[in-house]
């Protein structure tokens, strides 16, 4: 009699029977695998995220210009508030020095200015003439320096008045930028999706809650993003590369509780996924399958919801769930699934790209 098989053995060679009879596996058997939802083995022309190239070009595009001007505008705003501090001390240091070289001068218009030679022939004494000569020098170098101090803080208001000015000037200009590159988004949603997609998801159904603060990724230290590759391994089991500031993002979402399927790094294509700069979260404990429901549809607004709240600590640069896609911009827009299936629709997962 042959040995008995062991019973993974045994488990193995079922689950290989059940392939090949096209059984297929009850939900939650392996829940490793990756789920066959998002059509991970596509074509790299496939767009199974939904939308076109060109589209989720121009919505990177659009959301890192906006976010760029967004930082500029802050950094700004924070020069003009040292500044205007800056010029109130000063025109403070203005009024005290002018005060004093008033008194100055009216010391000199009520006594009249002490002549040179009177002062040191009035002295009896060879010490009284060097005490007069050592006063004359004091008196002197006294009105100097007064009037010396308050030109240079004359030209100190000056510069920055101008400086001022100029940070107004920038900050004009970065708001500007803002605006064209919301509606550079906008314009791009708006070829794209159909008036009656946008009627139908333009309501708060979407809506998720979520109180958890994420740790800050790491910035430049004026305040703007660090470059960064795909250099990091992709822990999901798409395997592949992700960006540092991509896998912190995810570890962040773990963190804070949101543990289900997740998918980062996609060969080929477009958008973020190839560049490792996106990943897709399953709203279900199963994987990508259809579209969520109940419980499984609020994961997916709560999760929507924690990136959007941790939007400037993430650095995100859109949202997409559920026919809608959020923007740092604009907000929540309508967004097409042009494949009309749950993947491209994003019904059955949060679609998270970073910068």
């Amino acid at each position: 009699m042959a040995p008995a098989r062991p019973p993974t053995a045994r488990f193995a060679g079922l689950i290989v029977a059940m392939f090949a009879l096209g059984i297929a596996l009850p939900a939650g058997t392996a829940s490793a695998a990756p789920p066959t939802g998002l059509r991970a083995a596509a074509a790299p022309d496939d767009d199974v995220e939904g939308g076109t190239p060109a589209l989720r070009a121009q919505l990177e595009a659009a959301s890192k210009g906006y976010l760029d001007a967004k930082r500029a505008l802050e950094t700004s705003v924070q020069r003009q508030q040292q500044l205007t501090a800056q010029l109130k001390t000063t025109e403070a240091e203005l009024s005290h020095r002018s005060g004093k070289v008033g008194t100055i001068a009216g010391m000199a218009y009520r006594t009249g200015r002490l002549g040179t030679v009177s002062a040191l022939l009035n002295s009896n004494t060879p010490e009284g003439f060097m005490d007069r000569a050592a006063a004359l020098g004091a008196v002197a170098a006294n009105e100097d320096r007064a009037l010396r101090d308050l030109l240079a803080t004359k030209d100190e208001v000056t510069r920055t008045q101008v400086a001022l000015d100029g940070e107004i000037r920038e900050q004009q200009k970065q708001v500007a930028v803002m605006a064209k590159r919301k509606e550079q988004a906008e314009r791009a949603l708006t070829v794209a999706t159909t008036r009656a997609q946008a009627t139908a998801d333009s309501g708060d159904s979407n809506r998720g809650t979520s109180t958890a603060n994420a740790t800050p990724a790491p910035r430049n230290s004026d305040g703007s993003w660090p470059s960064e590759s795909c250099s990091v391994n992709d822990p999901t089991p798409a395997s592949g590369c992700v960006t540092p500031r991509t896998l912190h993002a995810l570890n962040q979402a773990k963190a804070a509780g949101f543990t289900r399927y997740v998918s980062c790094h996609r060969n080929g294509g477009s958008g973020e996924h190839p560049k490792g700069r996106a990943c897709d979260f399953a709203a279900q404990k199963s994987g990508f399958g259809g579209n969520a429901t109940g419980g499984d549809k609020t994961y997916g607004n709560n999760l929507a919801a924690y990136f959007i709240r941790n939007a400037d600590r993430l650095a995100v640069l859109y949202v997409i769930w559920y026919r809608q896609i959020w923007l740092p911009s604009s907000g929540w827009k309508a967004y097409s699934g042009a494949g009309g299936d749950p993947s491209s629709a994003h019904t059955n997962h949060v679609h998270l790209s970073v910068y």
